[in-house]
């Protein structure tokens, strides 16, 4: 069957990189806790209401990428492309194993007991709020949803503008399940670790029950990235026990900027940690607490 025909009025994404060696494998047992599966597609159908579109990128081409980098467990997470069918998620997680990988799935409110019993049985560990990408669940939903998912031991992760975060931080803390800010917490490394979006996220990580992903590369100078030196380091020094890595891969939502290089990407971070050990914690120790892999 040949691949549906894509609207030409969203935009395409470039598909991704071959990876380059990095300088250091990751360590057994590392996490990769942030990437998608896109596709096939005329198994897992676009959802309508997306706001770009990417080449498919199957899971052969994330292990060929993930096998040259040294990553062993996967933490799937459901792309805005697919809205609220998680199929393509739960087949990736299914085919990766129940052992190393999990999933992180997108609901609504209107989620039946027996459809949350089914992503459980699926390995999902978290639901996720995009308000950057579109076709994400409001974010006036994220209370019910927090009570909904408090019973199962999941998470909430979220992806919104740091800005947004001033505002939402109040919230956060209150929430009855743990808290997963994707891609930095969407800080702008131009801003500064002055800033008060920066200031809020740090906030929310001394609360001891919010974690940080060190992923996302929103960088004003492109690669190499070394905007993003000072508040790598300072989010990693701060909280050294909730910091997350991942390599987002296939990085959709890209057009107009560099493609990232998975390899580089890696050795970034053992730059930002400075130290063996602390790239231990934050691909291995920090994701098997998180993600249920030590039980």
């Amino acid at each position: 069957m040949p691949p549906p025909t894509m609207p030409t009025e969203r935009p395409l994404c470039p598909p991704p990189l071959p990876p380059s060696a990095p300088r250091a494998q990751a360590p057994a047992g590392a996490t990769d806790c942030h990437f998608h599966i896109f596709g096939p597609y005329d198994r897992f159908p676009l959802s309508p209401g997306r706001s770009y579109d990417a080449p498919e990128a199957g899971i052969d081409a994330y292990r060929a990428m993930a096998g040259v980098l040294g990553l062993s467990r996967q933490i799937v997470v459901q792309a805005s492309i697919f809205g609220t069918d998680n199929a393509c998620t739960l087949d990736a997680v299914a085919a990766f194993g129940r052992a190393s990988a999990r999933a992180i799935a997108v609901i609504d409110a209107g989620i039946t007991a027996p459809e949350l019993a089914k992503l459980e049985s699926g390995n999902v560990i978290g639901v996720r709020f995009n308000a950057v990408s579109g076709n994400g669940t409001p974010l006036d939903q994220i209370e019910a949803l927090a009570a909904r998912i408090a019973p199962l031991a999941w998470h909430l992760q979220l992806y919104v503008d740091g800005a947004a975060l001033i505002a939402l931080a109040p919230r956060l803390s209150e929430l009855p399940v743990p808290v997963v800010l994707d891609h930095m917490g969407g800080i702008r490394a131009a801003a500064g670790i002055d800033d008060p979006a920066f200031q809020a996220l740090r906030r929310l990580l001394d609360t001891g029950r919010a974690w940080v992903k060190l992923c996302g590369y929103r960088s004003s100078s492109g690669p190499p990235y070394a905007d993003l030196l000072a508040p790598a380091r300072a989010l990693i020094a701060h909280a050294p026990e909730r910091c997350l890595w991942g390599t987002d891969w296939p990085h959709p939502h890209l057009e107009g900027r560099a493609m990232p290089d998975d390899g580089a990407l890696l050795d970034l971070l053992y730059d930002w940690a400075g130290t063996e050990a602390a790239v231990r914690r934050i691909l291995v120790d920090n994701p098997a607490i998180l993600y249920g892999f030590d039980r």
